[in-house]
């Protein structure tokens, strides 16, 4: 899903308050490369107001350099207004700019613009680009959620299937299934281990396992004999 679709008009339009709050500071009422007057466009990345002229070139530029946003005619979300908020063309330019010599003309020139944050020719070696911390920029977004910024919910994670949700309606809750005492297996009953016996029933000495088993074999032995020798049906006695 879109960011931009989640962000209603009436949100919209007060993002645009508050970027043209921004554009009223000192430091942000000229544009941030030519120092034209009254910049209406920005570079959400790069956290800079300029002007119509200016961002023509930015976009030239490519968006893994500059992403360029209309004050009025773009939608915003609320990480590029916060973004704005805490960087602006003062801090920014103290970055890109650090070793510009003090007197140079500027020009909204393509040369100039590409030489500053493409070719990052007054950038100081080993500095970075001010970004603000995580931190900071959770408590920007909050606060544009305290003046009636609804950012777009997070989706629910699902947990159970279609099938489980229902039964869960009709039945109730889905109990894990109990535990059930294992019995143990040959390998097990070879070592020595005995397994538990149900309550009550005693356990007999292997003396006297063995006389029941001998015991239990010689009836069964007896039972056996006697059917193999018994007299036939009474039917058969009258067969001549």
């Amino acid at each position: 899903m879109n960011g931009k679709a989640s962000v209603s008009k009436e949100l919209n339009e007060k993002h645009s308050k508050m970027l043209e709050a921004l554009l009223k500071l000192p430091d942000n009422r000229e544009c941030a490369d030519c120092r034209s007057k009254a910049p209406r466009w920005a570079s959400v990345n790069l956290g800079v107001f300029i002007c119509m002229q200016c961002s023509g070139i930015h976009r030239s530029l490519g968006v893994h350099i500059s992403q360029v946003r209309s004050i009025t005619l773009d939608t915003w979300l609320p990480d590029q207004v916060a973004f704005m908020q805490f960087i602006g063309n003062a801090k920014a330019n103290r970055h890109w700019e650090s070793e510009l010599p003090p007197h140079f003309e500027r020009s909204s020139s393509e040369a100039f613009i590409k030489a500053k944050y493409a070719e990052k020719k007054w950038v100081p070696r080993g500095a970075v680009q001010p970004a603000p911390a995580i931190t900071q920029l959770r408590c920007n977004v909050s606060h544009l959620v305290e003046t009636g910024l609804k950012p777009e919910t997070p989706r629910k994670t699902r947990t159970l299937s279609l099938d489980e949700n229902i039964l869960v309606k009709h039945v109730g809750q889905i109990n894990p299934p109990a535990t059930r005492t294992r019995a143990g297996s040959v390998d097990m009953m070879g070592n020595g281990y005995v397994p538990p016996l149900p309550t009550g029933m005693e356990v007999k000495k292997p003396s006297q396992a063995r006389e029941i088993s001998t015991e239990l074999h010689s009836r069964n032995a007896n039972e056996s004999s006697r059917r193999r020798y018994a007299a036939p049906p009474s039917s058969w006695a009258t067969f001549d």
